[in-house]
């Protein structure tokens, strides 16, 4: 932690307000120090009943059929960030024999030996037998940790799939889960904020449902939510303006993106001091208990515009959701790498890059695009692919892993 990040805390403690820790830092660039995988074990995830991968540090190439394992694999390791993995679903629904059932489900598990520069790291994470309700345990060296948070302090982990490919034409909430995936990535605490300002937020729409007019139970959580809220809204806005610093700045064959946060909190945010902004959201939310209209503010109102940025282009300024598939699809690259970028600078290592049939709509030049900054970054990405030849510009530089029936075997880089 930076000293004037550790300054603003220090100023949030004194105030009793969580949104002011939030307050745009400067990160120190440090050297970059390479963060990868070398070990994936899988026990009755999926298609794989017991598997053992093998890599070392450079970019990981998974091709096959369809349906062979191959985005299975990318799951796995999205399981290294909080949540529900890149496919969002429940957890008793990853066991390999699929039958949900009275224990909580198939059991499963996921684990990683990671090299790190203080040395190797082992982690893992899955569902047990004994679990019940849907959560996952998980370990660090052998011992339990709280939440998969703690993982996430070690390597951040971002994804790109197939089902991303319209994050443009879905509604808000899939745009505010993607950013703050980006941020989990960048800062691991952000995962809290968000688990926090849903529990308070879900408790006080109960509430609301129910009728019950306990005026000290609403406060409080109104309090929490405004605390907590107002932090995630200030740490996505920390991060939207990195993000348009870091793409205002890029050259290449990929468009670029401008981000702006659209929501009544983020106009306060840009209006006044995060404290302030805190106050006005406990009183919104007092007035919408009142049965004022457009009451009730809060971030998770909040969207994520963005409109792609090529001078020349007939493109140019227009929302994203407008622009063509291939285009959209450059776009959420571009975002991607930049908070790579930015992980790399704040951290000293790239974060784990998982991209799900990421080569199959891209040109020739783009191609060639994304591998160069995947390598210039040191990150270890993940890719999968019907095709090796896609991937042929990689050469020696990546390994290659064929993948057939939930089996993996070693393959030579393909020869152009």
């Amino acid at each position: 932690m930076s000293a004037l990040r550790e300054k603003n805390v220090a100023a949030s403690t004194a105030q009793g307000s969580a949104a002011a820790v939030y307050a745009v830092a400067a990160f120190p660039t440090v050297a970059s120090i390479p963060v990868a995988v070398t070990r994936l074990t899988l026990t009755d995830f999926r298609c794989y009943a017991g598997l053992r991968m093998d890599v070392d540090r450079r970019p990981v190439v998974l091709t096959g059929a369809n349906g062979a394992g191959k985005t299975n694999l990318l799951e796995a390791l999205s399981f290294l960030a909080p949540g529900r993995g890149l496919r969002g679903v429940r957890l008793d629904q990853i066991g390999r024999q699929m039958k949900p059932a009275r224990d909580g489900g198939t059991p499963w598990a996921t684990a990683v030996t990671l090299t790190t520069p203080d040395g190797p790291i082992e982690m893992g994470t899955g569902l047990t037998a004994s679990e019940r309700r849907q959560t996952r345990s998980v370990h660090i060296n052998g011992q339990p940790a709280k939440g998969a948070g703690a993982m996430a302090r070690h390597v951040g982990t971002l994804w790109l799939t197939p089902s991303m490919d319209r994050l443009f034409q879905d509604g808000p909430s899939s745009r505010r889960k993607f950013l703050d995936r980006l941020e989990v990535a960048f800062d691991a605490d952000h995962a809290g904020r968000i688990a926090a300002y849903d529990h308070a937020y879900r408790q006080r729409l109960r509430l609301m449902r129910d009728g019950n007019g306990d005026a000290a139970w609403f406060a409080a959580l109104e309090d929490t939510m405004a605390r907590h809220g107002m932090a995630l809204a200030a740490a996505r806005h920390d991060l939207v303006a990195r993000l348009n610093r870091d793409l205002a700045a890029c050259t290449g064959p990929f468009p670029t993106a401008t981000l702006a946060l659209v929501g009544t909190v983020d106009a306060w945010l840009n209006e006044m001091p995060a404290v302030d902004a805190e106050d006005a959201m406990r009183r919104s939310l007092w007035d919408e208990r009142r049965g004022v209209m457009g009451a009730g503010a809060g971030p998770h109102r909040s969207d994520l515009g963005v409109a792609m940025t090529a001078l020349g282009h007939a493109s140019h300024g227009q929302p994203a959701a407008l622009c063509s598939t291939g285009e959209q699809k450059a776009l959420l690259i571009s975002i991607l790498l930049a908070q790579a970028r930015l992980q790399r600078a704040k951290r000293g290592h790239a974060p784990l890059l998982l991209l799900d049939e990421v080569a199959a709509h891209l040109d020739e030049n783009r191609r060639a695009a994304l591998f160069a900054e995947i390598l210039r970054l040191g990150a270890q990405a993940w890719m999968t692919g019907t095709d090796a030849s896609l991937f042929h510009e990689f050469g020696e530089s990546a390994q290659f892993y064929g993948v057939e029936n939930g089996t993996v075997s070693r393959r030579s880089p393909p020869i152009f």
